[in-house]
């Protein structure tokens, strides 16, 4: 009997113990023999009324029953698992048999699986299970009570630097450091969540205000501006946060991380270190991406996808001296899909290496078309995304298109930004040197708009200056605009650099580009973007007049 279970008695029909087993006595440290104490007197206040009401079915003659209950140990409280029975004894009279098991490491056990399925093992906050639970429930109070709340999206600046240089265990070190600070600087009632790499969310009830919010997110990225000090290493990080509003912003779990995520990395993109708020006026996320994006792979297999070709004129003749290429996407049933929605999502899941490798060898072998009409050199000029110039095997795709089309590399234009070039200059000087060991132009696009560092006009081999169409459209009544765009074309002579002028929609913008020594002009006045053939025929119009022009002066002589 003594191994029975963990504990074991012998019970009479009134509740009293007959016998304890060695094991039971051990466990609840009892200072008088058991025999005799009432069993009820074991057990918790609160589980007495449930055992005495299991124990009379029992010997009213109903089958063992199984019963939790709690049992009064030497210092604490001990779960236990009581099957309970009754059986008739030597004498024939009824007696109680109770054995128990010991619930209390299955019990941690399972408290310990909850926590892990619940809470990030690095940081031990809640990750994103619990946060999923926590903001519906904060939504539930919300409406309710009327009350609003916010949603913090905090990222670290500047993390990748620290798992590259120094290794992931430091990395591990600091991100328990920096969720060790966050949760010390938010009340009780917020919940701070580790959602991934170095990203955190904390749930801020009753922070809704302007004042509320600004108070709240100076003190989170304050907290994280201080250095870390970790095994002997003076690390420092910040922090970007973004925020979104119950319910002004979104109403829907879902929606307001998503719209904090957004302007969150608005706040990287304008500065870091920095709280943005989210509004309307920033770019939403589009709603339909994983739709669009299967739609993206389909177009591929389709041919949905077109180049269209704006011409790039000479200032003085507005001769036609090249053409940009601009990709285009007609669906089916959409329509025309904007380059704005469709050219963010091929960055992301890598259809623009596929897409910018065709356009590039397509763009080649149509400038071969037009110049065969034009009866002279052209120039043709290709966009090339961030990814793609990122990408190891472009210089092969390059090589490949310049072959395939037998184009002159001085006949081919890339279009790069400035926040390309310096997301990481030593490859982008690495890149950009082969690519002018091809002969290949670059230009860089919206100039003027990025990070309008100067010093990489001096290091990278930099042919083309293209002027963004901000600083155009208000030409020429705009001071700052035509301050901006002389100093550029001075800087351009200075350099020796060509200059493009987009965005030319009316004759005073072009006599004014002109007569500041612009080169070249692109822009609605002097063509739309258009298909291959209407190009050509541009081409073909061009050169008709040149021919018939002489003559026609030659009979009014």
């Amino acid at each position: 009997m003594e191994e029975a279970g963990d504990v074991v008695f012998r019970v009479s029909p009134e509740g009293q113990i007959l016998f304890a087993s060695h094991r039971a006595v051990q466990l609840i440290a009892a200072q008088a023999p058991l025999a005799g104490t009432a069993l009820l007197q074991l057990l918790t206040e609160d589980d007495r009324p449930a055992l005495q009401s299991a124990l009379n079915d029992v010997l009213a003659g109903e089958p063992g029953r199984l019963f939790e209950s709690r049992l009064k140990c030497a210092q604490c409280e001990t779960p236990f698992e009581l099957r309970l029975s009754c059986y008739a004894n030597q004498q024939g009279l009824k007696e109680l048999l109770v054995i128990g098991r010991n619930m209390e490491q299955q019990r941690a056990t399972e408290e310990r699986l909850r926590h892990m399925a619940t809470h990030d093992a690095l940081t031990e906050l809640p990750n994103r299970l619990l946060l999923s639970d926590r903001i519906r429930m904060v939504i539930a109070n919300a409406r309710r009570s009327g009350q609003s709340f916010s949603v913090a999206c905090i990222g670290l600046d500047g993390f990748k630097k620290v798992n590259d240089g120094l290794g992931h265990p430091i990395g591990d070190a600091v991100l328990r450091t920096a969720a060790a600070r966050l949760r010390k600087t938010l009340r009780d009632s917020d919940t701070l969540a580790r959602v991934g790499g170095d990203e955190f969310v904390a749930i801020l009830p009753g922070t809704a205000t302007e004042a509320q919010i600004k108070l709240v997110t100076g003190r989170l990225i304050a907290t994280l501006q201080s250095p870390f000090e970790i095994d002997s290493h003076t690390i420092y990080v910040g922090a970007s946060v973004g925020v979104a509003v119950y319910p002004q912003h979104a109403e829907e779990e879902g929606r307001l991380l998503a719209l904090a995520d957004v302007a969150m990395s608005r706040a990287k993109e304008t500065g870091k270190a920095r709280c943005v708020v989210y509004s309307q006026s920033e770019a939403e996320p589009p709603e339909h991406d994983i739709s669009l994006e299967a739609a993206m792979f389909q177009a591929v297999r389709e041919g949905e996808f077109l180049l269209f070709y704006q011409p790039i004129v000479d200032a003085r003749t507005r001769e036609i001296q090249g053409f940009e290429t601009l990709m285009r996407w007609k669906h089916p049933t959409l329509g025309m899909v904007p380059p704005a929605r469709f050219i963010p999502i091929a960055e992301t899941n890598g259809l623009i290496n596929l897409l910018g490798a065709w356009a590039l060898k397509a763009a080649c072998v149509q400038l071969k078309q037009f110049e065969e009409v034009a009866k002279r050199p052209l120039y043709i000029s290709v966009n090339i995304s961030p990814r793609q110039f990122r990408n190891d095997k472009f210089l092969d795709v390059l090589d490949d298109a310049i072959a395939f089309s037998g184009l002159q590399g001085e006949q081919l234009v890339l279009e790069i930004t400035e926040g390309t070039l310096m997301v990481d200059p030593v490859h982008a000087e690495s890149i950009l040197s082969k690519m002018a060991e091809r002969k290949a132009r670059i230009a860089i696009d919206d100039f003027g708009t990025g990070y309008s560092s100067l010093a990489y006009l001096k290091r990278f081999p930099i042919s083309v200056l293209k002027i963004d169409r901000t600083f155009i459209r208000d030409l020429p009544t705009s001071e700052k605009d035509a301050a901006i765009c002389n100093a550029v074309l001075d800087l351009a002579k200075h350099l020796d650099l060509s200059v493009v002028a987009e965005g030319v929609e009316t004759e005073d913008q072009l006599s004014y580009l002109q007569q500041r020594g612009c080169q070249y002009i692109q822009g609605y006045l002097t063509g739309k973007p258009m298909a291959a053939n209407i190009a050509m025929a541009a081409l073909r119009e061009s050169m008709h007049l040149k021919i018939v022009q002489p003559d026609l002066r030659q009979v009014n002589k």
